[in-house]
């Protein structure tokens, strides 16, 4: 998905645009979640990209979506840029702790 959304339409209610915008952008993650998995991948992860234009989106999170379109909107923004690419994802075993070693890094016996 790669889409400038707008949120100032002429005769709708700002608040509501904003939430069909956010409905679509869940609607289309749930949408290729679906889809099958290739042989060998864990996930479906997505490369995305936000900005109030195609020319200054930068990287971004996927969690942190929602967010940054709540900020835009709270600064009166009247679009923005998001661009949502589905990969394939692979996890990665996490790093083993030594017996006595806690999760916030901390020995036990002090």
């Amino acid at each position: 998905m790669k889409k400038t959304f707008q949120l100032n339409i002429e005769g709708k209610n700002r608040d509501r645009v904003l939430d069909a915008v956010k409905h679509e952008i869940r609607k289309y993650v749930k949408r290729q979640r679906r889809v099958p998995l290739p042989e060998g991948v864990d996930y479906w992860d997505f490369d995305c990209r936000f900005g109030t234009s195609p020319d200054n989106a930068a990287v971004v999170h996927f969690a942190t979506i929602m967010g940054l379109i709540d900020a835009v909107a709270a600064e009166g923004g009247a679009a923005f840029y998001l661009e949502l690419l589905a990969k394939e994802g692979h996890r990665t075993a996490r790093p083993a702790t030594a017996p006595g070693d806690s999760a916030d890094g901390q020995d036990a016996s002090s």
